[in-house]
């Protein structure tokens, strides 16, 4: 197996490359009816992003990417995911804090799915005011010198951040994120923030 992994992987890339051997070893029909099947169990939730079956489907997700494999010749895909925009795959989108720029994120292609200004109208400013709220909350942990040094103290405004920043995210959880389901089969959220050290765990819903 070590022969898979480039040397420069990192130690959790090469975890993820070891868990991605499951998939390789279907052949296209049974990879493309797994993720079918895996579709349909997502229907009608939001999800995690570090929900564990939703990254076994990335996983599986990159193998069809990789095989240039179009799920909609091999099988009958829920009837309520239309093919995303970006690149014609079933459409599953994803809530991030940088929405504003990148609206709604393709979970196949990793483009943008659901631009911001075909977010549903009466949604959109809720959740402009989320992602305009959580903004300077984020950039705490990229402040340079001079703000660190003009802060009373970097490591209170650091922890103050990361706080306020699980709060957010569990609010995108509860409170944006099921609001999209009167519009989209299903929608992942970020529930992490790697900056400000915001692991899954550290934010309940």
């Amino acid at each position: 197996m070590a022969e898979d992994f480039a040397e420069d992987d990192s130690p959790l890339d090469r975890l993820w490359d070891e868990y991605a051997l499951a998939f390789k070893g279907f052949d296209d029909l049974t990879l493309a009816r797994w993720m079918s099947q895996t579709l349909a169990q997502f229907e009608g939730r939001v999800w995690r992003l570090s929900h564990p079956l939703f990254g076994a489907y990335r996983l599986a997700a990159q193998i069809a990417r990789d095989r240039h494999l179009t799920l909609r010749s091999l099988v009958t895909l829920p009837a309520n995911y239309p093919a995303a925009p970006c690149c014609g795959a079933p459409l599953l989108p994803l809530l991030t804090r940088d929405v504003l720029e990148s609206g709604l994120v393709c979970q196949h292609c990793n483009g943008t799915c659901v631009p911001l200004e075909e977010i549903p109208g009466a949604l959109l400013p809720e959740v402009r005011a989320w992602a305009e709220e959580y903004a300077p909350i984020h950039q705490v942990a990229h402040w340079d010198d001079r703000q660190r040094k003009s802060a009373r103290s970097y490591d209170r405004a650091y922890e103050d951040a990361a706080q306020s920043a699980e709060k957010l995210l569990a609010l995108a959880g509860t409170g944006l994120a099921p609001k999209f389901l009167e519009q989209l089969p299903t929608l992942i959220w970020e529930d992490q923030d790697e900056c400000l050290e915001v692991r899954p765990e550290d934010v309940p819903v």
